[in-house]
């Protein structure tokens, strides 16, 4: 079975199973674990941020980092379909007291003047503007990298209404790649981040957030209440350390079977709809009077795994464990599909 579902399903590599076995480690709660604190202290380097904290998952790194912005009764600006909107279980409502408005983007991207635009005013009536939420690369709008542009406009607005600016950065690195440029391209323009381990990098479990030292003080103690404080959890943060350290430069090879892949589709008669910049490829499959979940089904009974992404749309997401040879023979057995409908 070729899995093209998500670049979460990678499996470890030798050297992070080999570093999990030899971690050296205590009790991080106690801020004793030593290899929880080389990475922290590499992820902050890295990501051009005084400090960093290690976290379960993308989704407690965001809501995180929300809860340590804003307080019970804010209002965060964040993109229609971003994943803190939209795959979050509704975690800024149930857990921060906050409530959203989301703005339309174009390939993800907001309008800076409609952010300017939605930020509050003072007035009794109105909840104060906390945060305003940015993603990149942007997954529904298929793996979309933000222009440093546009990030650096919003930032300076933020900065200007003494809003703080988070990026739910879980593909981040594949942005930096994308672009060819340090991440720090795009961490210059935010106050935090949170990038995933454990999407391309190939990391088992793992993320980051990273901001200021005050900033991470207070998010460790969120991190606490959430239960997130860890005892030897080194043996999780060293194949999270060569996830970060090791897997970064790789991540353009992802974009080339990407690319590969959205070649073979649009030859097999599939519609691809996103501008392939990274490792995500949609399509839409209505001109077979089929549904998503009818395709994805039949592509599985053939072989191969994608995601549904719509009513019509279906996702498929490049990583470390499919090669080239498995595009190739995932385009033979869609070509083989396409025909017998």
């Amino acid at each position: 079975m070729i899995d093209l579902r998500s670049d979460t399903i990678t499996k470890p590599t030798e050297a992070m199973r080999k570093a999990a076995y030899e971690a050296e480690v205590g009790d991080d709660v106690y801020g004793e674990d030593p290899t929880v604190l080389k990475l922290e202290e590499k992820a902050a380097e890295i990501l051009g941020k005084e400090s960093a904290l290690f976290v379960t998952s993308g989704t407690q790194g965001n809501q995180i980092a929300v809860l340590t912005h804003c307080r019970p009764g804010n209002e965060i600006l964040l993109e229609s379909e971003s994943h803190i909107f939209y795959y979050e279980s509704g975690a800024v409502a149930a857990l921060a007291g906050v409530q959203t408005r989301t703005i339309a983007g174009d390939r993800g991207a907001m309008n800076p003047m409609e952010i300017e635009a939605s930020i509050r005013s003072v007035d009794q009536h109105f909840p104060e503007t906390g945060l305003i939420c940015l993603e990149n690369t942007h997954n529904r709008a298929g793996g979309a990298v933000l222009p440093v542009s546009n990030m650096a406009v919003i930032y300076s607005i933020g900065q200007k209404h003494h809003i703080p600016v988070h990026v739910d950065g879980a593909r981040l690195f594949n942005a930096s790649a994308a672009i060819n440029q340090p991440v720090t391209a795009f961490t210059n323009y935010c106050d935090t981040v949170q990038v995933c381990l454990s999407k391309g990098l190939g990391a088992p479990v793992g993320s980051i957030l990273a901001g200021g030292k005050d900033f991470i003080a207070s998010a460790r103690k969120w991190r606490k209440r959430l239960g997130g404080g860890l005892r030897q959890v080194g043996i999780i943060a060293a194949p999270a350390y060569v996830a970060l350290t090791e897997m970064r430069e790789r991540l353009s090879e992802d974009h080339e079977k990407a690319k590969q892949l959205e070649d073979g589709l649009n030859s097999a008669g599939l519609k691809v709809i996103n501008k392939v910049e990274t490792n995500i490829i949609v399509v839409d499959v209505s001109e077979f009077n089929i549904t998503s979940e009818q395709f994805v089904e039949d592509l599985k009974n053939e072989g191969v795994l994608a995601v549904t992404f719509g009513p019509t749309l279906v996702r498929f997401t490049t990583h470390y464990d499919v090669n080239p040879q498995e595009i190739e023979q995932t385009i033979v057995l869609v070509n083989k599909l396409v025909s017998s409908y």
